[in-house]
């Protein structure tokens, strides 16, 4: 059942509102420290010309345009439906995200061009001491953010947030780079070591990219909600015996929210009215797990419902389900 916890946690597991708050606190804290971490590191690298906080403060420049747009996005997504989006506006934050992917490849490319140019002609590193300090101030904001945003996506999903999270994790890797080249660099009196500290954190960037992309592009292509919060779905909704199954169960996120839709199979001796109770009291069983979601239940009675047609027919539907 832990498992099942987590993904209500994760997936619409709060009221938007208490959602909207989180995010809006953590959201501001990452722009804070971005903007922070990016003037530190611009007096580091004027004063030492290192590659190496270079490729960092590269990094952490482009923090603030990501951080933006993660702290606008979750503002944007949390807004309720209207007119022209019914399915209201949580899409908002996997575009946040597939920006945020979009700059750590940039920053990787800006890096790695500049990393790869001092492989091949080094220079000597100034004021070592004051850009190892900076990089070692950057690895403790970095670490209490990473902190504060783990806290916040134990309590609630957000792909924007999550998106942010693992473009400064990335960071902390390259910030611990940074700190392993430049002291090596000055220790060996070897300055291609530096440049090549700013190698590996171009690799890592992209890494880092690829992983941020994937999960948004997941909630964009309506990817399934884990197969811990179905089992929950289906669970409270079979927990009343006049609904005797369920069938082509259907979920998705979208920002803060998920959208969910089912068919569900009725005592067909039931008139109906008894089996609009029977509906109405199962979405609000399946509500107090997923408060944030949007739900959707056909009622079909057992074993009389003809197959459903459509775009995705019912027939199709369970073919895919004895697959899985």
């Amino acid at each position: 059942m832990a498992s099942n916890h987590n993904d209500k946690a994760q997936f619409g597991g709060l009221p938007i509102a208490e959602t909207a708050a989180l995010t809006r606190k953590v959201t501001r804290l990452s722009v804070a420290t971005a903007v922070i971490l990016t003037a530190l590191k611009l007096g580091a690298w004027i004063a030492s010309g290192s590659v190496a906080t270079l490729a960092s403060l590269a990094d952490s420049a482009l923090d603030i345009v990501a951080a933006l747009a993660t702290f606008l996005a979750v503002r944007y997504a949390a807004a309720p439906p209207d007119r022209e989006h019914r399915y209201g506006h949580g899409k908002g934050e996997a575009f946040a995200s597939l920006l945020q992917a979009g700059l750590v490849f940039a920053s990787a490319a800006l890096v790695g061009q500049e990393a790869v140019h001092h492989l091949i002609q080094p220079e000597a590193i100034k004021n070592e001491s004051w850009a190892l300090g900076v990089m070692a101030v950057s690895l403790v904001l970095t670490t209490l953010l990473l902190g504060a945003q783990g806290r916040m996506l134990k309590k609630a999903h957000s792909v924007a947030v999550s998106g942010d999270r693992a473009h400064y994790a990335m960071d902390l890797i390259s910030n611990v780079a940074a700190l392993i080249g430049i002291g090596l660099a000055a220790l060996l009196h070897a300055p291609r070591v530096d440049a090549a500290a700013g190698l590996v954190v171009a690799a890592w960037l992209v890494w880092g990219a690829v992983q941020v992309f994937r999960d948004s592009s997941e909630q964009l292509l309506d990817h399934e909600l884990p197969d811990g919060a179905r089992a929950e779905i289906v669970s409270r909704m079979t927990s009343d015996p006049r609904v005797r199954g369920v069938h082509q169960l259907r979920t998705r996120a979208s920002g803060p929210y998920v959208h969910i839709q089912m068919h569900a199979d009725l005592d067909p001796t039931l008139s109906l009215e008894q089996a609009h109770q029977v509906v109405v009291s199962a979405e609000k069983r399946v509500l107090e797990a997923f408060p944030a979601a949007d739900i959707i239940i056909h009622p079909d009675p057992e074993d009389r419902a003809e197959p459903h047609g459509g775009a995705f027919a019912e027939a199709e539907q369970h073919a895919h389900d004895a697959k899985a």
